[in-house]
């Protein structure tokens, strides 16, 4: 059972950045104004606490759009406890808004580690997120698992070691390599003159997508990709003037990056009033969303993006039985939108957290550390099982590539690309920008 409101405002102002190390002795009172609601059993010994942090608040937002039905079904599936080592444990879930803001999300964290003392914390939506929690959780000997980051910038952006790894904290998703195969596997089909125009951002996501070593110009010869790079832009930006200056002089036909959904439309708009039409726009983060497909108005048609998990995803729910198509139905039936991709991973990160709480039998942190190091678990978004690397901590979902495609009145995101994951069926085939 849970016991907050994940619909209500938290009430929280932005704080100044602290060192990491001071952070660890945060006292904090945001846990007050977090939107916990007690239920008489709330400080019993028999209690599961588990902490979420994700942007409900501020340009990330959207990556949490689905959370307060995930958060509601988790209450009704936890209702009467689950059961470790022969009892009954309650579970309560103590949300918390990073608000879009990698300091606030360090802070939070350490509010739920050491004010409300959960048991685990989990956390997702793009490293600004992802990396601040667990670094928290790591430095604490807390339990942690995270999703909805590209594991490098993850693992290595936190000063990761692959000899090493990480003794408290977890994360599944897919990786650069992934991502570098569906985008050019989408850009595969559709003859153009292979100049690619690159907008990446100077932030752990735009400077891992955009490094020589690992990121996309890795691939430039062998795939014979000439990218456009003017550099990285600081987000949040309302003019990328300078940047299709650059796109229209080297002739780019198609458009990468890895961009949040403001700035990115702002960049779409300034391209069709400056007449720069590329043929093909496959860009990360902004273009991932129906809200935000929606906010770009009739220019979204033809937008490309990569998927990590749709109606049309083979898997199963651990903890309902849920098909990825049931599970997209109920939320729609539940919310009046449309599903989106976070949608899955947000309902993943229950499914790992729970499996390992019932497997620690209630035995405590290193107990639970360990039952999530030995996951092997078939989810909504595929098998986790972080034994299997590709580095210490980690596991691999399947990734395909989709474009946004006119059917009736809206717009549908349709799976084109499947090379890296042939599981996920295809739905159509690329289309030209129009």
């Amino acid at each position: 059972m849970t016991t907050n409101d994940p619909t209500r405002a938290t009430g929280q102002q932005p704080t100044s950045p602290g060192r990491r190390d001071a952070l660890k002795t945060l006292g904090g009172s945001a846990a007050a104004a977090a939107g916990v609601l007690h239920a008489p059993w709330v400080h019993a010994a028999d209690t599961f606490k588990i902490g979420y942090v994700a942007p409900q608040t501020g340009p990330l937002a959207v990556f949490a759009e689905p959370d307060p039905f995930t958060l509601a079904e988790m209450r009704k599936l936890l209702a009467g406890g689950i059961k470790a080592g022969g009892k009954t444990y309650a579970v309560e879930i103590i949300y918390k808004d990073s608000q879009s803001n990698s300091s606030r999300a360090a802070e939070v964290t350490a509010e739920l580690i050491l004010k409300n003392k959960v048991d685990i914390v989990i956390a997702g939506c793009t490293p600004e997120t992802t990396n601040p929690v667990a670094d928290q959780c790591e430095l604490n000997g807390m339990p942690c698992v995270t999703n909805d980051t590209p594991w490098q910038p993850h693992f290595f952006g936190r000063g990761g070691d692959p000899k090493k790894g990480f003794q408290w904290t977890y994360h599944f998703f897919w990786g650069l390599e992934d991502i570098i195969a569906v985008f050019t596997g989408i850009w595969d089909k559709l003859p153009t003159n292979r100049v690619v125009g690159a907008l990446w951002p100077n932030d752990p996501d735009g400077n891992a997508w955009g490094d020589a070593k690992v990121g996309f110009p890795s691939v430039a010869a062998a795939k014979k990709l000439k990218f456009i790079d003017p550099g990285r832009y600081q987000s949040p930006s309302d003019d990328f003037t300078a940047y299709i200056t650059e796109f229209k002089k080297g002739g780019a036909e198609i458009v990468t990056g890895v961009m949040p959904p403001p700035d990115f439309g702002n960049f779409w708009a300034q391209a069709g009033q400056q007449g720069f039409k590329p043929k093909i726009v496959t860009v990360g983060k902004a273009t991932e969303f129906p809200a935000a497909i929606a906010a770009f108005g009739p220019r979204s048609e033809g937008l490309s993006v990569e998927v990590w998990w749709s109606p049309d995803h083979p898997f199963k729910s651990s903890l309902t039985g849920q098909s990825s198509a049931e599970l997209a139905a109920a939320y729609t039936k539940a919310t009046g939108k449309q599903w989106s991709m976070p949608l899955g991973f947000k309902h993943s990160l229950f499914e790992v957290a729970i499996a390992a709480l019932k497997k620690s039998e209630g035995k405590g942190a290193k107990a639970i550390r360990d039952a999530i190091a030995a996951t092997d678990l078939a989810t909504i978004v595929g098998p986790i099982n972080f034994a299997k690397g590709p580095v210490p901590n980690v596991a691999k979902t399947p990734l395909v590539g989709g474009q946004w495609q006119r059917k009736g009145t809206g717009l549908d995101l349709v799976i084109i690309e499947n090379g890296q994951a042939k599981t996920v069926p295809l739905g159509g085939t690329l289309k030209p920008m129009g």
